[in-house]
């Protein structure tokens, strides 16, 4: 029973560890561009919401363009 438990574990924890870079590597991205363009709205909802990242990528994609 025990290698049992292990086999499906070991995936299940690795997947919770990408997941976890991927948002925090997006939501830094995020926040650091929105806190720099004084977009206080936007930087609060990507501080507050844990989107696995997509909220983040909508707003670089959104304000790609714009200048600091």
């Amino acid at each position: 029973m025990a290698g049992e438990e292990i086999i499906w574990t070991l995936p299940l924890i690795i997947g919770v560890l990408v997941l976890s870079i991927w948002t925090l590597i997006w939501k830094g991205i995020g926040l650091y561009k929105s806190a720099r363009r004084k977009q206080t709205g936007w930087f609060i909802a990507m501080l507050i919401l844990n989107t696995a990242g997509i909220l983040p990528i909508i707003y670089l994609i959104l304000n790609k363009g714009k200048r600091v």
